[in-house]
């Protein structure tokens, strides 16, 4: 499993390697912390939670975390960002699943994380999700507008276990099965 990749040419999707620590620490800003993380990353920090994704991976577990890489012409994909799928979240109902996202300062504004929400939404809807859940807080505008891009719609707003409100986006997997394509 840790050798999938997923690709649209511009932009690849592989499992978080500890390899990526580096690059991740040098990328995080405060757009991270504030949306994603809720906190300053530590080295040690962040290697425990990429065992812990390899873990998740090596065991099929609920989380799926994946390393946005940019396909840079001549590179082989430099670590643009992180996106991942939690199935089985409490927040959610069953065949639902969660994606996260964020990219690093340099990368945003181009896409990528479109594209990447859409990668990821595919694969989820190939290990049996249903639905994809995009939950955003009210005031991370930029984050709703990928959803939109991704063809998420609105479906209200909650609050979550911790008490932090988030507008919800869903969108249906069906078109993303092998099925519906007539495969």
């Amino acid at each position: 499993m840790r050798e999938l990749e997923l690709s649209d040419g511009v932009v690849t999707l592989s499992p978080l390697r500890p390899e990526d620590a580096a690059a991740h620490l040098a990328g995080e800003d405060e757009e991270l912390v504030r949306w994603l993380s809720g906190g300053p990353s530590t080295p040690e920090g962040v290697a425990a939670y990429f065992r812990q994704c390899r873990e998740q991976w090596e065991a099929d577990g609920p989380l799926r975390a994946f390393g946005i890489r940019a396909d840079e012409e001549g590179g082989n994909g430099v670590l643009a960002g992180t996106i991942d799928l939690r199935f089985g979240h409490a927040d959610l109902a069953p065949g639902q699943v969660n994606v996260a996202y964020g990219l690093y300062p340099p990368w945003r504004g181009r896409g990528l994380a479109t594209r990447a929400v859409l990668l990821a939404s595919g694969y989820g809807a190939r290990v049996g999700a249903r639905e994809a859940v995009i939950r955003v807080e009210p005031e991370n505008a930029a984050s709703a507008a990928v959803a939109r891009r991704a063809g998420f719609r609105p479906a209200g707003r909650a609050r979550d276990g911790h008490g932090t409100l988030h507008d919800w986006y869903l969108r249906g997997l069906d078109l993303f099965r092998p099925e519906a394509a007539g495969e």
